[in-house]
């Protein structure tokens, strides 16, 4: 495998980042079940949100997979957006996406 271009890297480390953010998420607050199914409730709604936030960053990447990978300044303005992005959704007042 070749080796991976400055960007490319920061790239997958913005990529990772969001992953690891995505585990950080709290879980969304709703009507609660009766007390002996609770975990697996919480389990649930906890995974809800986020394979919600797993499938918008997911989305995020594809949507700028035809960006020519020597057209810098495009990949360095997408890098500068979602690192934006990634900042202010790991604010925990935001619980969940759609």
């Amino acid at each position: 495998m070749a080796r991976l271009s400055g960007l490319q890297r920061e790239v997958l480390s913005l990529y990772r980042s969001c992953l690891r953010e995505i585990r950080n998420k709290p879980a969304v607050g709703v009507s609660l079940p009766p007390p002996h199914t609770m975990h697996t409730f919480l389990t649930a709604l906890l995974q809800d949100s986020r394979n919600n936030f797993k499938r918008y960053a997911r989305a995020e990447f594809q949507k700028h997979l035809s960006v020519n990978k020597k057209d810098f300044s495009t990949v360095e303005y997408l890098l500068r957006k979602g690192h934006r992005q990634l900042e202010m959704y790991a604010s925990p007042g935001i619980r969940n996406i759609s």
